[in-house]
């Protein structure tokens, strides 16, 4: 088992996988390097060095009783980059992993990293706050973490069944939901609960002038947890000559109900050639090119 260990002392789980210039998956809340399957094992086979990691708190990482606020993640991540040498590597964080991403960036800047990639990201930010009155209520979050602080194993045992988007044969949607609770019911309590404070209450929106760098910004058009309106059409707006996908009839856990698709534009993100546009972004939906205005 692999190990790197921050200012702070904490130990974070990593794997390592293939070679080629590094791919770094942020993973999602409340999972760990794992929930990546379904991508890592087709990066490395494409020819990337691939990396996953346990967010503190999260999987085989250490468990501390602190750290769970963005600047201590993006930390984390930098001292990852650091302890690994990584040089040229691509950023990609989904769901809350994508703020990681962009704290990061307006911290420690982008001189190791080539590419970045927002998939169901929470950029830039969810909460209502007087100049976005379209977030997210605050009473809608305090529900969230009373329930997690109450009864985590049955909120999350309950959530299990409704993350994925079905499937025909449900021996594959109770694999799945064990699949997800085994990740999920790992994680330390109290990291769930700080974390979900952590991506439902930060701002981002100052982060976002970090990314000069190409960025593909990936979203469901049915994503519920993290709606597209707030975060993936607001996030390709922000990001200059950002590539914006939307998946119609997608919702939030792509990496599993998209996940061949997911792979393969990342894939053809990854090789092609690295320009960045005009502030403004592309939007592509069906293989037809929109204005991303049209769409929010």
């Amino acid at each position: 088992m692999a190990f790197i260990t921050t200012k702070d002392q904490v130990r974070l789980y990593y794997e390592d996988w293939g070679t080629g210039h590094p791919v770094v998956l942020l993973h999602g809340w409340p999972l760990d390097a794992a929930s990546w399957e379904y991508q890592a094992l087709h990066l490395a086979a494409a020819g990337y060095r691939v990396i996953t990691y346990d967010r503190r708190g999260f999987g085989r990482s250490d468990r501390p009783w602190g750290g769970y606020d963005y600047d201590t993640l993006a930390a984390d991540l930098d001292a990852l980059v650091r302890a690994l040498d990584l040089h040229e590597a691509a950023l990609v964080g989904f769901s809350m992993g994508g703020g990681e991403v962009a704290r990061y960036l307006s911290t420690y800047g982008a001189a190791r990293v080539s590419r970045v990639v927002l998939l169901a990201a929470v950029t830039p930010g969810l909460a209502q706050a007087p100049d976005r009155p379209e977030g997210v209520p605050g009473e809608v979050f305090d529900g969230l973490f009373q329930a997690l602080e109450q009864d985590r194993i049955g909120f999350l045992g309950a959530y299990s069944k409704t993350v994925f988007r079905p499937d025909e044969d449900e021996t594959v949607n109770e694999a799945r939901r064990h699949w997800y609770l085994d990740m999920a019911l790992r994680a330390s309590p109290r990291a769930v609960v700080e974390t979900a404070r952590s991506w439902a209450g930060t701002d981002f929106r100052q982060d976002m002038r970090a990314f000069t760098i190409p960025t593909l910004v990936i979203h469901g058009a049915e994503d519920t947890s993290v709606p597209p309106a707030l975060a993936g059409r607001a996030s390709a707006r922000m990001i200059p000559g950002a590539r914006y996908l939307e998946y119609p009839q997608a919702g939030h856990f792509l990496i599993v109900d998209e996940a061949a698709r997911v792979t393969r534009d990342v894939l053809d993100f990854l090789g092609s050639e690295p320009a960045v546009g005009e502030p403004g972004a592309e939007k592509v939906d069906e293989g037809r090119d929109l204005g991303v205005d049209q769409a929010a």
